[in-house]
């Protein structure tokens, strides 16, 4: 039906791009000319006035447009120029990019989303704690449901000079313990520690609240008459005891069968709980001390 009862009826626009219309969007009037709304060939406003497609008008011969009219102004003034100023907040950004979708003004539709975009506050991947006190660490243990890997990295803490790869080795640490808390940062608590006691590099594991295992990267050596810091990277141990402390996220126990296989040197405690502590000179001690007794066995005097 071309007329309603309402007494709006629908018409063919012909006429010059000069032409002024009347539109109604939404209860906000605008004149503007058959020129501005088919100046981009590609929006759904040129079809509409183009003369292809019948309007709607009303007794006073308004065209209606039933959408929002709050922002037709900047569709007609982007028409019209090619650019526009935005909106200031993201909500009248959204509101204008629903319109401009509508209408199919492609560019102003692309400026709003980049907008929308840039106004964006980035979302951190993880948090990362640092301990001011022993108190807060014990806080943080006890209300994470998570397994927790602390790292206490000081390098204040030292007495005496480094090694000459000390530093590097220190350096790795800590871009260690960043990589593992990007990639585990939604199953385990990862906590740094820089103020805390003597330790220079040490690394704590916690399952349930308790710690579970520790991996020492500090020791002191000797050359000539002097003591020096030595600072290790035990890069494979410290990715096992992370892969160990999995185990730990539900809140049953892990199977104690399932820790034997997957443990290379756990030691038991008067509670039952199995603690991993070494450093590389360590491990690399009783492997000596292992390799001297086999031959003692294989070879007998």
């Amino acid at each position: 039906m071309s007329e309603s009862m309402s007494g709006d009826h629908k018409i063919l626009l012909k006429g010059h791009s000069s032409q002024y219309l009347k539109l109604n969007v939404g209860g906000h009037l605008y004149y503007t000319t058959i020129g501005t709304l088919t100046k981009n060939n590609d929006t759904m406003l040129s079809a509409m006035f183009s003369g292809r497609m019948e309007v709607l008008t009303d007794s006073e011969g308004w065209i209606l447009i039933d959408r929002c009219g709050n922002h037709f102004g900047i569709i007609l003034n982007f028409l019209r120029d090619g650019t526009v100023p935005l909106p200031e907040t993201n909500r009248e950004i959204a509101e204008l990019l629903a319109e401009a979708k509508y209408y199919c003004i492609t560019e102003l539709a692309i400026s709003c989303e980049r907008a929308l975009y840039a106004h964006q506050e980035p979302k951190p991947i993880c948090r990362i704690p640092l301990i001011t006190s022993q108190k807060e660490e014990q806080h943080l243990l006890s209300v994470s449901s998570k397994p927790a890997v602390i790292l206490v990295v000081q390098r204040q803490n030292n007495k005496y000079s480094y090694t000459s790869t000390s530093d590097d080795n220190l350096l790795k640490n800590i871009e260690l313990f960043d990589k593992l808390s990007l990639r585990f940062n939604e199953r385990i608590l990862f906590i740094k520690d820089v103020i805390g006691p003597s330790e220079i590099c040490c690394w704590s594991f916690y399952g349930h609240g308790k710690k579970v295992a520790e991996v020492c990267c500090t020791s002191i050596v000797y050359a000539t008459d002097r003591k020096h810091t030595k600072v290790e990277f035990p890069e494979a141990r410290i990715y096992e005891e992370t892969l160990q402390v999995l185990l730990y996220e539900n809140r049953n126990a892990p199977d104690q069968e399932l820790m034997q296989a997957t443990s290379s040197a756990r030691v038991g405690s008067a509670s039952g709980t199995s603690i991993n502590q070494y450093t590389s000179d360590e491990e690399e001690e009783r492997t000596g001390l292992a390799r001297l007794r086999s031959n003692k066995r294989n070879n007998p005097s």
